[in-house]
């Protein structure tokens, strides 16, 4: 009889396990149904993750652009940054080695000299829009300097408008910190992988695939493995956050940190980055997630390249695309042969090219390297980098 009894809580468990799991996807399915549904979301993130593709991340906000700008003394104002934009989205030949963009609000809603919106470029070339929505950090009490990222407030509004405005992805910004005393915090950890979870499920709420970055800084003295330890330790607290919040991980992108010794430490080679880089996803990052593209954080265009090269030559299993979303990394050479001059549109143009080609090379570990000249060797790195 208490066996009989047992079974039959068994089985009853079961069931209600089955009824919640049912009523969540039915109830996912009738929130996205009318951005497209969580088909459109995987399709979207799928093809962002094409093998050979990237994204370029021009979602500078004005005061960052600001410090690009100045740079090559050419002043911050509206033309002139919709002039670089429209420089690096008229590439001819770069939508081959690109599948999103990442835009800031102002970019978003900006056209060519001649008129035709920048989302309209994109979509002709093949390349998908995408957004970001984050309203930068802000520190959290009783720590040591530790940040989470603000903007959850509006953020449902907001995705709702950049959808119809053309977006189709989004990406927000986590930022931690590798410190002598014990940083990242297990506080720190929380409420960035907290934050990175509920931004993620809103941007699928509202029909957009969300790019999850949760950045740990490489300034410090640390050795790699340092930074593959907290690197694991964090991946790890942010998926275990998503799939408390039922995000639907086939429609999300990781945008993580390569794992790297510290801005103090001696460097290693890049076949040592993709090893502890590649062994630390595959010990945290679930199969479901279709691409992993990752973020510069200070390399020099042709150190991001390498170390993304060395990744995907690695044979191990790796069932995500290991792909880019590149800011400076793409870009820096390219500011610098412009110099905010007309004439110079053609050559800048070339050197973005360039480096659109050998980032797509690497996607595959065809890269060869040396493609540009020494300013892509040049080090990127800013200390206690903000945006």
């Amino acid at each position: 009889m208490k066996l009989l009894i047992l079974l039959q809580y068994v089985f009853c468990k079961q069931i209600l396990i089955c009824l919640e799991f049912d009523y969540y996807w039915s109830h996912m399915y009738c929130v996205l149904c009318k951005y497209g549904g969580a088909d459109e979301l995987i399709k979207t993130a799928k093809y962002i993750a094409t093998p050979g593709k990237g994204i370029l991340a021009a979602d500078e906000s004005t005061g960052t652009i600001g410090k690009r700008l100045a740079s090559i003394n050419v002043e911050n104002v509206e033309p002139n940054r919709q002039a670089l934009r429209e420089l690096l989205f008229t590439t001819p030949g770069a939508f081959q080695y690109l599948s999103g963009v990442i835009l800031f609000e102002e970019t978003l809603y900006q056209s060519t000299a001649a008129g035709t919106p920048f989302v309209d470029v994109l979509k002709a070339g093949g390349v998908v829009p995408g957004i970001k929505v984050d309203k930068g950090t802000v520190d959290i009490a009783g720590t040591n300097g530790e940040t989470t990222t603000q903007g959850l407030d509006s953020l449902g509004a907001r995705c709702a408008k950049y959808y119809e405005a053309g977006a189709r992805f989004a990406k927000w910004r986590a930022v931690l910190k590798i410190g002598a005393a014990g940083e990242p915090s297990e506080l720190a950890v929380k409420q960035n992988a907290e934050g990175l979870a509920r931004y993620a499920l809103i941007c699928q709420e509202n029909g957009l695939v969300p790019i999850v970055e949760p950045e740990i800084l490489t300034d410090g003295a640390h050795d790699i493995k340092t930074c593959a330890a907290v690197t694991e330790r964090v991946l790890a607290a942010v998926y275990k956050s998503l799939n408390d919040h039922k995000v639907l991980l086939e429609g999300t992108l990781l945008k993580p940190n390569m794992v790297t010794p510290g801005s103090d430490s001696p460097k290693v080679g890049a076949e040592v980055i993709g090893e502890y880089t590649v062994a630390a996803l595959r010990r945290t990052v679930p199969p479901a997630v279709p691409g992993i593209v990752f973020l510069s954080g200070g390399q020099s265009e042709e150190e991001a390249s390498q170390n993304l090269n060395a990744m995907n030559k690695l044979e191990v299993l790796k069932p995500w695309t290991l792909t880019f979303s590149f800011g400076r990394a793409l870009q820096q050479s390219t500011i610098k042969k412009w110099g905010g001059k007309k004439e110079n549109v053609a050559a800048a143009q070339a050197a973005f090219l360039a480096r659109c080609k050998a980032n797509s090379e690497a996607t595959l570990g065809k890269y060869g390297g040396a493609a540009g000249d020494a300013a892509t060797s040049e080090s990127l790195y800013v200390k206690g980098y903000t945006y």
